[in-house]
């Protein structure tokens, strides 16, 4: 590059930082506002990996869950009660012959708050990149 064409660190242009735009203050109150609003049931790892699968199948039994999300039993089982006691999964057990058979689905409020979620990720994601 030319001499020229380089920056200078003495010239005052090169030094100035830019001006923040109203945009960008704009779209900061936008994120710190959307961050409230985030539904920290499902914001959770593991919770939101059990939404998601949910939200894109029926229903789904507990051992596919567990394998679809590489997790401990345990650990399901926490975090299905919490979605659960939130009323956004609904949880079905019966038997297949002698064994028991656990089956998840999305309650109609679990797929809202999902949608909902999604809504506030995206406004997010758009506030960042713009």
């Amino acid at each position: 590059m030319a001499r020229s064409a380089m920056a200078r660190p003495n010239d005052p242009v090169s030094r100035a930082r830019p001006a923040k735009s109203v945009k960008t203050c704009v779209e900061q109150e936008t994120v710190e506002n959307a961050l409230p609003n985030l539904d920290r049931i499902i914001h959770e790892r593991m919770r939101l990996g059990i939404v998601s699968a949910l939200a894109v199948n029926d229903s789904l039994t507990f051992n596919e869950l567990k394998r679809l999300l590489q997790t401990t039993d345990g650990n399901l089982s926490v975090h299905a009660r919490r979605l659960e006691e939130a009323q956004y999964v609904d949880c079905m057990k019966s038997f297949e012959g002698r064994m028991p058979k656990t089956e998840y689905r999305l309650t109609d409020a679990g797929r809202k708050a999902f949608e909902r979620y999604l809504n506030h990720m995206e406004a997010l994601i758009h506030a960042m990149r713009h």
